[in-house]
């Protein structure tokens, strides 16, 4: 059973697939449950560190998933935004460092090439987690 679940999100229609699996999990087991939003930091070495998301977009974003998790019934969620080179690695750090024994996540519709060129978040999260993942579809 699951005491402490992360799921991550980036707002997309995949990672909404992850929120509900996760919305019906943290509700099963009674466990809180924390949407994460890795907000990708790119540039630095000779320029400035520039994040994918604006704060307005990360508000944006933690705000929909708190809508749609109250509106499932859940009362015990919290957001956290974490900056970061790499998503896979963020996750895995922070659910690490952070105690959490259950992260679920969607996974985006990748076959094939697009898959072994772009990689997957959910593949490497799932096979470097230092605890259960559950991929939703």
């Amino acid at each position: 059973m699951s005491k402490k679940i992360l799921c991550p999100t980036d707002g997309s229609d995949h990672a909404a697939v992850g929120l509900a699996q996760a919305i019906e999990l943290a509700k099963q087991s009674g466990a809180p449950l924390t949407v994460c939003v890795v907000n990708i930091a790119h540039g630095g070495a000779r320029g400035p560190t520039i994040n994918h998301w604006e704060p307005a977009d990360v508000a944006a974003l933690m705000a929909a998933a708190e809508v749609t998790c109250k509106t499932a019934g859940l009362a015990d969620v919290g957001t956290v935004e974490v900056v970061a080179r790499e998503a896979a690695p963020a996750i895995i750090a922070y659910a690490e460092q952070n105690g959490y024994d259950h992260i679920v996540m969607g996974t985006g519709d990748k076959r094939g090439v697009k898959r072994l060129v772009l990689g997957s978040v959910a593949a490497e999260v799932s096979g470097q987690a230092p605890c259960t993942v559950t991929v939703a579809r």
